[in-house]
């Protein structure tokens, strides 16, 4: 299983329940890697997108303890046994976790890959990621070329489960 995050310096993704900052090559590089893929995300999450929708060209399972909360074009469950039985349906290698902070925290450990988008500033934040490298579990196994959005300096990191 996959997870999907940008975080800045201090692994901070999110204040207000907003993205810290949106950065084109950041959102392509996320098409590209869930696009046909099934994206795991809690409903604070969803809310977030465009017009609240589900995204398109892929399977997407929203996480929600509320039992009357539903999502067309979606599979909504309400429990991580409920989850972990839905996912059984799919590749593990097709499976992308991709927020909020409390849906990372929950399955981290059912991941064996992080695709991290570094982006080398400090934003004021709410929500954070688990600091991979801080993580004795963790390694990098790829990194790209420093890219750049105006200013602002970022990577992309690839992070796998040491075996």
């Amino acid at each position: 299983m996959n997870a999907i995050v940008a975080v800045d310096n201090n692994w901070a993704i999110g204040c207000k329940n907003s993205l810290l900052v949106r950065i084109p090559a950041d959102h392509k590089n996320f098409r590209q890697e869930t696009t046909g893929k099934v994206v795991v995300l809690g409903r604070k999450t969803l809310e977030t997108f465009p017009q609240g929708m589900p995204l398109a060209n892929r399977t997407n399972i929203i996480l929600s303890t509320n039992p009357d909360y539903k999502v067309k074009g979606a599979v909504v469950v309400h429990s991580r046994e409920e989850l972990d039985e839905e996912l059984k349906k799919y590749d593990s290698e097709d499976i992308y976790i991709i927020g909020g902070e409390s849906v990372y925290r929950m399955m981290l450990s059912a991941c064996d890959v992080v695709h991290v988008t570094k982006i080398d500033h400090e934003y004021e934040a709410d929500a954070y990621f688990p600091d991979l490298d801080q993580d004795g579990e963790w390694e990098i196994t790829g990194e790209s070329e420093e890219q750049t959005y105006f200013d602002l300096p970022y990577y992309f990191v690839k992070y796998e489960r040491k075996k």
